[in-house]
């Protein structure tokens, strides 16, 4: 008897996995034990474990889709038994389970009327059929967006590296995708031609929403399409599906249009060691010639495809080279129209990913956590003192920042219960300390994680911030970077900044806003001397911290600086 094989719930915060990879295909021998394929939750890629023996008669979910916790995955039975009924279930929206099927035997004079409103719903499982014929018999696979970060929702269209009629091998970069935290490289895992583009540049699509169709040049990829859609509205009223097989159907007509317009303008901004006006380098190279003021475009590439490499940089020759950007800056020049004396005048752009998520987020602690404000000065001539002689030893730059933030985790350490998230039935009291450091970007604001930072050295710390840093300005980072955080610390001091307040960053239940270090007049032992004073605030969630236990923190933390011996003990 066929076994449906289904999402199995591989973390506590998983609510679906992506199928990263198929490991077996439809009509192969699966024992108990053999691994069907990679799943990607929302902590790590995981394999999922056959408990069944038989043959893999069915696939209901293809690579880099996306499928809810006890979603249907796949259907493992005996070699030529017949799973047309289970498949109609499915695809209808049912269960399939004995007790359902008991319900249909007990309840016989209902059949008449459960099979009239069915006889439209089942024209859904004949292009879920289809989607299988064209799966195998056309060789398309459809590519959809997939979910880069653990709160994203949708991904936009940064730009389009490959158009229509590009041949793709596995492990070229389709298309840059800006997340809610960065932009990032959608890379295929598929050979063949890009049959289809569904989403235009600049345009926002839903987590496991159609972006692209890969297969063989000349492939029928509107079937594909038509099953894709028919697998998405399955559940919908007969009405609603007739109208969404129309508009599928005539929906691969229109990007073909605007692709034809898309082309020109690619082809005339193409550069030297680029494709499609994307400039091809590694993270490295890109750094270095912005380190040596090299203009990249110019800059011929030896890597793969012409990807330009850090050696490519280390020999370059600017002198060998004539730069080609001097008629862009006078087509440029003279294609801007002078503004008018009193002309009145503006400009809109589309909200970033990861703007949207900041305001979505920071909104809700702000409306939703009760914020409460603590402010201190703190003295910091022996921090001044004890940087200046640590950095005569320290293999890293220690800078103000490094020693706020160890200062800050062996305070946590001291005060477990400032180290706390807010889940609403529950305190969550944290026994690791993981310090969020926001780093302002172009975009708007990443919190890139330093962790365990009580238990690092300072040049560990510092070390370690300087390179997140550094990904989180050239959106290199990865999800594993900024998740898990338990403080937050955002520093504007070195923007001249005296204080400020600062939102808390949800999970955390505080967050500690930095400023500057200021020379003023203070009064010691009765007498008023120059010293130099950093203001701190500690902004609170009063729903998990109370103003004593804040103020303790706090006291601690001022002790640390003020004296900075303690904060190696």
């Amino acid at each position: 008897m066929a076994e449906i094989i289904r999402m199995p719930k591989m973390s506590d915060t998983m609510e679906e996995g992506v199928i990263a990879a198929w490991l077996k295909k439809v009509g192969d021998e699966v024992k108990p034990g053999d691994i069907l394929a990679e799943v990607e939750t929302d902590k790590a890629t995981m394999e999922l474990e056959s408990y069944d023996e038989g043959v893999l008669l069915h696939i209901g979910v293809q690579e880099k889709d996306a499928v809810p916790v006890n979603g249907v995955i796949a259907i493992i039975g005996e070699k030529g038994e017949n799973i047309t009924d289970l498949l109609k279930e499915i695809e209808g929206g049912g269960s399939p389970s004995s007790k359902k099927e008991d319900k249909k035997e007990e309840v016989s004079s209902e059949e008449t009327k459960e099979e009239a409103p069915k006889e439209k719903p089942e024209a859904a499982p004949k292009p879920a059929k289809t989607e299988d014929v064209d799966i195998s018999g056309i060789h398309a696979t459809v590519i959809t967006m997939p979910k880069m970060s653990d709160t994203m929702t949708e991904g936009t269209i940064s730009s389009w590296l490959k158009k229509v009629g590009d041949e793709i091998k596995s492990g070229d970069i389709l298309a840059e995708v800006e997340t809610d935290k960065a932009t990032m490289e959608l890379e295929s895992y598929e050979d063949g031609t890009l049959l289809y583009i569904g989403v235009e540049a600049g345009d926002s699509v839903e987590i496991d929403g159609v972006i692209a169709i890969i297969g063989e040049k000349g492939a029928d990829f509107e079937k594909l399409l038509q099953a894709q859609k028919s697998k998405n509205t399955a559940s919908e009223a007969p009405s609603k599906e007739v109208a969404s097989e129309e508009k599928t159907a005539e929906k691969p007509a229109e990007p073909k249009a605007k692709e034809s317009t898309k082309d020109a303008p690619v082809s005339e901004v193409a550069q030297p060691s680029s494709e499609n006006g994307r400039i091809k380098a590694s993270p490295l190279a890109k750094k270095m010639a912005s380190d040596k003021g090299i203009d990249i475009s110019l800059v011929k590439g030896s890597g793969e495809a012409g990807r330009i490499v850090m050696r490519d940089i280390e020999t370059f020759d600017p002198a060998s080279i004539k730069k080609p950007a001097a008629p862009a800056a006078a087509a440029t020049s003279q294609g801007a129209a002078p503004v008018a004396i009193g002309q009145e005048s503006f400009r809109e752009e589309k909200v970033s990913q990861m703007r949207k998520t900041i305001a979505k987020r920071l909104a809700e602690s702000k409306f939703t956590a009760p914020h409460f404000y603590l402010t201190m000065e703190i003295n910091m001539d022996k921090a001044i003192e004890a940087r200046k002689s640590m950095n005569e030893i320290s293999p890293v730059k220690i800078s103000f920042n490094d020693m706020v933030i160890k200062a800050a985790a062996a305070s946590l350490r001291q005060h477990p219960k400032v180290n706390t998230s807010w889940l609403g039935d529950k305190i969550r009291y944290n026994d690791h300390i993981h310090i969020g450091m926001a780093v302002a970007v172009e975009e708007g604001l990443l919190v890139p994680v330093i962790r365990f930072a009580d238990s690092k050295s300072l040049s560990q710390i510092s070390n370690e911030a300087k390179s997140l840093g550094g990904k989180a300005k050239n959106k290199e980072l990865q999800p594993k970077d900024w998740e898990g955080n338990t403080f937050t610390i955002s520093n504007l001091g070195m923007f001249g900044i005296d204080e400020f307040t600062a939102i808390v960053n949800p999970p955390d239940a505080c967050i500690m806003a930095i400023g500057g270090i200021k020379e003023t007049a203070i009064v010691k032992d009765g007498q008023i001397k120059i010293g130099n004073l950093m203001k701190v605030t500690l902004s609170c969630d009063h729903r998990v911290v109370d103003g004593a236990v804040g103020s303790a923190f706090l006291q601690t933390f001022k002790s640390l600086l003020e004296d900075p011996v303690r904060i190696l003990i």
